[in-house]
């Protein structure tokens, strides 16, 4: 529970990274840009596998380019869910998932080195039993 939490603690500062660096994402707030992050965890594990599958042969063909697509589109549909959070053009529907993606890839390694996305010992042992 703790890690889930600190996973979309790691996506929401991501986001307010996006808003800051890109125009064409918009984060009205913390509170949007919280559950625009959960909204984000919930489409790439729900939605996108779904997508990537009947999309294969298209991505097969491109060399995986067309993935960059399902990521834009995964991202413009958590925008669609939560008020608050907007992308606006082609271009942010395209760049931001990738300023997203190694954004939260920085912050997740920096927490990782700092050993504070893994659970307590205490908390392991608990699940254990």
């Amino acid at each position: 529970m703790l890690g889930t939490f600190l996973t979309i603690l790691a996506t929401t500062l991501s986001l307010l990274v996006v808003d800051i660096i890109f125009p064409g994402v918009s984060i009205a707030n913390f509170p949007a840009a919280l559950i625009a992050a959960a909204s984000i965890g919930i489409i790439n594990a729900g939605v996108k596998p779904v997508i990537s599958l009947l999309s294969l042969p298209l991505n097969i063909l491109t060399l995986g380019g067309f993935s960059l697509i399902i990521n834009g589109f995964c991202f413009w549909l958590a925008s669609l869910l939560v008020p608050g959070f907007r992308v606006a053009g082609l271009i942010a529907f395209l760049v931001a998932p990738l300023i997203l993606s190694s954004t939260n890839t920085l912050i997740g390694k920096y927490f990782g080195e700092k050993d504070l996305l893994t659970l307590p010992q205490t908390e392991n042992k608990k699940l254990e039993q």
